[in-house]
């Protein structure tokens, strides 16, 4: 398809480029030892393969295509690379009703996108594209998970898990969002079962303490990673139970409470409850176990959710006066938090004042507040006070109270101070068959044996179809041939796990992988990491808070405690952008809203689609559809591909720019200034307002002023051509072309603004008076406030609205003055 000289024609740019970019490769990262120009390691959060890129993906990988394509004009040496987290359900999904194996689907989605991302114009190095189902790929994730094992970081216990009953596997608790499944959206129970882990709470300090180091990174995440985590510092009391000999141990943050705990609560699902349980309300007790076991912990957390519980029919003694306190069961307490039981202060607690009122238990105020009695008030005061009724703790502070009541239980030999995580270990298998199988061999005397290193990968089998339907236990365990082996320590016949691994092991680690995805002798080339690493940018959505980023957090420690990365933190900075959504809400196909990306691309072309994408306000808000315009950013660019391709039939390269129109210069090089100013503080929206702006002079001046061929227009349009290449390549590059060069414009090099054509001789003021524009004044940029007043207070036009002395001047030096008469 040709390209017309005189009509702006983005589908035919489009062809044309992309077999020029083919032919040239010019975003793959440098990697000759001897190159000395800074590096710098960009990232996106790699996409799963479920189908054509949509509209989300349009808005994110237009951002980052922004700060590479930046990072490549200032003359880094720039690493952006691609890959799919191509493990996962939605993949096992299609194959069951295709009666298919998973990786048809999958590779055929990945080829999809692929072709997709280059119609896009996404600057990607492609000769470091992976894909997580690869057995070259999986095989690192099975030698990790040896080493997490050989740490002890690894391991399997039976407990309570999240179950899904609609994908038939577990989920880790950052995979349950509000009672559901993150993925299907199913109804979220309680199952007991024996699992694998890795232990992220050994490294709970160091997620907290390490935040210090993520000042490039959105605050709002950083509060969330916190609260996920969760550290408190409190004390263990230990509660002797009448008639049995061994004490159970409470975690509380408030010891200094102690003497108003009048009732004692166990988590209804933790053995314990079980265990305490009299003979005669055991009954009781599984019949409300039952109905806890279809709640997932934020319903049972919930404070609006009314309070359920069974007495057991026993009694704990309180350490410091002796009280007996009824012991509960009750689903507001979880097994996982602490120890599982709790001593209830309902005076100064919610939810143990919500319990007690429910059930008719004692209230005993021992903090004074000055605040309402919570029996008579219904509301907890759980605030700072002295302490009353509390025997030697009254009269103290709270900080005073914890110190002497800790004191105290070290003295009594009933316990000490205490430090406690809301995180939990990370749950990891998953019984699927869509995933890395864990490399662990069963032998019933050897217990369980990592597959030596020199058999990785264990390869899945070959399932497809029916094979692959969820039976509440992973389909590889039907697969008998694959699963009894050998042990490799003493021979005797011996089963693999049947378990696989979460897909997000997958994207724990996949940004060390990119650095040298060809490596054979471990899971990445440490020297090549060392030269590339940490992220310098990361750019995805803020859904992965508590998830993936955290994750990847962990496994960077844990590779870093092995010798294997020198820093801790995987990504130095971190954007996330908002949500493409239609007529005010998210798109879906029941809502009818949906737009598809594609369609838009063949509407309107690539850069006027990415255009409108970021130019609709800051990465971090919402998009809606609704309310922007392609069709207008359309029309910019076929005035902006004008400008260049007059000014470069005009005139050649080289032309010595001092001696053209200086009004427009300067217009020019304010522009280059505050665009790089704003594309540094990610604020591409206003930036493209300013290469508009800069469009329009140079409009102007072909129009209107000294006409194209004046050096000043071809110095314009240059520097036109080259910022719009971050936004729009196709148009900047075909502009580029017209204006003389040759390549490509993506190393063209960052224009530089010249400081002497930023001067401003003078500013317009805008002069209001009672909210109304009455008068504009040329003034000096370094006017002072005074002189200002006094000048728009001379002002004939002024004085025309003002009786007597204004009641107030309000001065904004050197761009306004408001005058209110």
């Amino acid at each position: 398809m040709a390209v017309s000289d005189e009509q702006y024609d983005p589908q035919a740019l489009q062809v044309k480029w992309q077999a020029r970019w083919e032919t040239l490769d010019p975003y793959r990262a440098g990697e000759d030892a001897g190159d000395e120009r800074p590096r710098r390691y960009l990232l996106d959060m790699f996409p799963y393969p479920s189908g054509d890129l949509h509209m989300g993906h349009g808005e994110v990988f237009a951002i980052a295509d922004v700060i590479a394509r930046y990072w490549f004009q200032r003359g880094y040496n720039v690493l952006h690379p691609i890959g799919w987290d191509s493990f996962g359900l939605p993949a096992e999904n299609a194959a069951i009703k295709r009666n298919a194996h998973p990786a048809e689907w999958t590779y055929a989605n990945i080829e999809t996108q692929a072709t997709s991302f280059r119609r896009y114009g996404i600057s990607f190095d492609w000769s470091r594209r992976l894909h997580t189902s690869d057995p070259e790929y999986y095989r690192w994730n099975q030698w990790l998970f040896n080493r997490f094992f050989e740490r002890g970081l690894a391991y399997r216990k039976g407990g309570l898990v999240n179950w899904c009953p609609q994908d038939q596997t577990v989920l880790a608790n950052e995979q349950v969002v509000n009672g559901h499944c993150e993925r299907c959206g199913a109804e979220v129970v309680r199952r007991e079962l024996t699992q694998w882990y890795f232990k992220i709470t050994d490294y709970a300090d160091r997620l907290l303490e390490d935040m210090d180091q993520l000042g490039g990174w959105p605050e709002r995440i950083l509060t969330m990673q916190r609260n996920w985590i969760g550290r408190s510092e409190g004390a263990d009391v230990r509660f002797q139970i009448e008639g049995r000999d061994e004490p159970v141990t409470v975690y509380t943050t408030r010891p200094d409470t102690l003497y108003g705990a009048t009732f004692f609560v166990v988590a209804a699902d933790a053995p314990l409850a079980e265990e305490l349980c009299a003979p005669d309300r055991l009954a009781e007790l599984e019949a409300y176990r039952a109905q806890v076991a279809k709640l997932s912990d934020i319903e049972r957390l919930a404070t609006d959710k009314e309070k359920t519980g069974v007495f057991l029919g026993r009694y704990a003694v309180n350490p410091v006066n002796g009280e007996r306190l009824p012991v509960w069961a009750a689903d507001y307490v979880l097994s996982g938090y602490g120890h599982g039981a709790i001593m209830a202060v309902p005076a100064h607690d919610q939810r143990d004042l919500d319990f007690a009122l429910k059930f008719s238990l004692p209230v005993r105020i021992v903090v004074e507040t000055g605040l309402p009695d919570p029996a008579e008030s219904g509301v907890a005061t759980p605030g700072e006070g002295a302490l009353v009724n509390s025997g030697p703790l009254d009269g103290l502070s709270k900080t005073e109270a914890i110190t002497r009541i800790v004191e105290i239980l070290r003295e009594r030999g009933t316990g000490d101070a205490a430090v406690n995580y809301r995180l939990r270990d990370w749950l990891l298998s998953r019984q699927r068959f869509w995933g890395t199988p864990i490399p662990i061999i069963h032998c019933p005397d050897c217990g369980e044996v990592p597959v030596p290193d020199d058999q990785l990968p264990v390869a899945l089998p070959d399932l497809r179809g029916e094979a692959l339907a969820p039976k509440g236990v992973s389909p590889l365990a039907s697969a008998t041939e694959w699963v009894n082996v050998d042990c490799p320590k003493c021979g005797g016949p011996a089963r693999r796990d049947t378990d696989t691994m979460d897909t997000f092991v997958d994207s724990s680690w996949y940004y060390l992988r990119y650095c040298s995805p060809g490596y054979e002798d471990g899971p990445f080339d440490v020297e090549q990491v060392r030269r590339w690493g940490p992220i310098d940018q990361y750019v995805g959505g803020s859904e992965h808070a508590v998830l993936h980023l955290m994750y990847s957090r962990f496994f960077t420690k844990v590779l870093h405690d092995m010798g294997m990365v020198d820093f801790t933190e995987p990504f130095v900075r971190l954007l996330n952008q908002g949500e493409v959504i239609n007529q005010g809400r998210g798109m879906s196909k029941s809502l009818g809203n949906g737009v598809d990306l594609g369609e838009q691309i063949d509407t309107y072309g690539v850069d006027a689609v990415r255009l409108t994408m970021l130019f609709a306000g800051p990465p971090e808000d919402d998009i809606d559809w609704a309310d922007v315009s392609p069709g207008a950013s359309q029309k910019f660019l076929a005035r902006a591909f004008r400008v260049m391709a007059e000014a470069g039939a005009a005139s050649a390269p080289g032309v010595d720019a001092t001696t053209g129109d200086l009004e427009l210069r300067k217009v020019t090089h304010r522009t280059i200034d505050e665009v790089t100013r704003l594309i540094e503080s990610y604020r591409f929206n206003v930036a493209i307002a300013r290469m508009m702006e800069l469009t329009t002079a140079a409009r102007r001046a072909i129009d209107t002023g000294p006409g194209a061929a004046d050096p000043a227009v071809r110095e314009a349009a240059e520097a036109l051509a080259v910022l719009l290449s971050l936004v729009t390549p196709y148009v900047a590059e075909e502009g580029w072309e017209r204006l003389g060069h040759g390549s490509t414009i993506t190393h063209a090099g960052w224009p530089v603004a010249d400081p002497a054509l930023l001067v401003q001789e003078s500013v317009t003021c805008v002069v209001q008076v009672a909210g109304k524009v009455r008068d504009r004044l040329e003034v000096a940029p370094t006017i002072s406030g005074a002189e200002l007043e006094e000048l728009a207070l001379a002002s004939e036009k002024v004085r025309a609205y003002l009786d007597g002395a204004p009641r107030k001047v309000i001065v904004r030096a050197p761009k306004l003055v408001n005058i209110v008469p």
